[in-house]
């Protein structure tokens, strides 16, 4: 006697082997498909190392000119102290004519003049200081500041070095400042640039890519032919998440190992929480890609809404390069409402800082609510109608 065949499940009631069988679908989907592995190996690796080593708010090395209008022993001492410094390529220039032509194109950020009677001043001891005249390009304000900073150090330098030479003792300043750097003491910005750009990898996964596969979907008919089976939307969008979520979290893992091993950006905070803070920003963005695709059903609308929803914002709006507090305060407002601004101030926090509490529980219960949202948002939208 035949042993009896299980019961079909019910099309409305929640199936755990409908969603294996959706879960193998998408998997093999994604291995299937070159843009999903481009978008989440091959991606990554370029962007991390377009932001570790091509993108660099450091200002070093800046391109200096300095016109020596007497040569003197302490002039020509300035001179190779300016060029010994770190911080500058030094250009000397013939005439000051020459070398503000070069300023003018470009070739330098910066000038030095040592005017006439520049040794007459430092040996005459009076009150009036030896005249040096700094130059800055003023298009770049950054840049500027950083020139005009620069020199002066090195000018400190090179004169306490000079009166120590001539067996002049510099009477003791009355403060003693002794300053220190927390979180990035050697002031390296790849160390908050690195951990930044994991989380526009992260979007770009979760947004974009999901965006853009599902909305092939709709395009190619698949979708419809999974609307006509007993598949429930909890079904279908967990079938969508539970893949993708785990190729995100794979690439996170990836981007870890080439921020610490590479790039040698430490991470002070636990494995375990810059897990948990990942997850949950990973199935906001993946919700949010799930919701455009479905609004949209078109790969190019839902990748052009994805860009200016998820990805533009992620860039500018997060705290990645352009520090919020120094927007206006209505653009301050508008940055509560993507999650990336709170995921990379997590990441920053756990790589730079350590396990804040105060932080990531905040920002970890704000990823949440997003979370939620697009999900639930997603889950009222879809429609089992054609």
């Amino acid at each position: 006697m035949k042993a009896p065949s299980p019961a079909p499940s019910r099309a409305g009631a929640f199936s755990p082997r409908r969603l294996g069988a959706l879960i193998r679908k998408e998997s093999i989907q994604i291995v299937r498909d070159p843009s999903s592995i481009l978008i989440a190996l091959i991606l990554p690796v370029v962007l991390l190392f377009l932001f570790g080593y091509a993108v660099s708010l450091d200002s070093t090395r800046l391109r200096l000119g300095v016109v020596l209008e007497e040569r003197t022993v302490d002039s020509e001492s300035l001179l190779a102290a300016l060029r010994d410094s770190k911080y500058f390529l030094v250009t000397p220039g013939a005439s000051r004519r020459e070398a503000e032509a070069d300023l003018t194109a470009g070739r330098t950020r910066g000038l030095v003049v040592v005017p006439v009677n520049f040794s007459r001043y430092l040996l005459s001891g009076g009150t009036e200081g030896a005249p040096l005249q700094v130059i800055a390009d003023g298009s770049e304000p950054n840049t500027a500041n950083f020139v005009q900073n620069y020199v002066r150090a090195a000018v400190g330098g090179w004169q306490q070095a000079r009166l120590l030479e001539r067996g002049i003792l510099v009477p003791p300043a009355r403060v003693d400042l002794q300053p220190r750097m927390w979180f990035n003491p050697s002031l390296e910005s790849k160390n908050f640039l690195v951990p930044g750009s994991i989380a526009i990898v992260m979007t770009l996964i979760g947004t974009l890519l999901t965006a853009l596969v599902v909305a092939r979907e709709w395009e190619r008919g698949t979708m419809e032919a999974l609307m006509a089976t007993p598949v429930s939307i909890q079904e279908l969008v967990l079938g969508k998440l539970v893949p993708y979520f785990t190729l995100g979290m794979g690439s996170m893992l990836f981007c870890t190992l080439v921020a610490t091993l590479v790039f040698g950006v430490p991470l002070r905070g636990s494995v375990v929480a810059l897990a948990l803070v990942t997850a949950v920003f990973l199935v906001s963005a993946l919700g949010l890609g799930l919701l455009l695709s479905t609004l949209a059903k078109s790969q190019f609308m839902a990748g052009q809404v994805a860009l200016v929803i998820g990805f533009l914002p992620a860039f500018q709006l997060s705290g990645f390069i352009f520090e919020i507090s120094a927007m206006p305060r209505w653009i301050q407002a508008i940055t509560f409402l993507f999650p990336a601004r709170w995921f990379v101030q997590s990441l920053q926090t756990l790589f730079l800082a350590g396990d804040v509490p105060a932080v990531l529980w905040r920002d970890g219960a704000i990823l949440v609510g997003f979370a939620v949202l697009f999900v639930f948002l997603t889950s009222r939208v879809t429609r089992k109608k054609l």
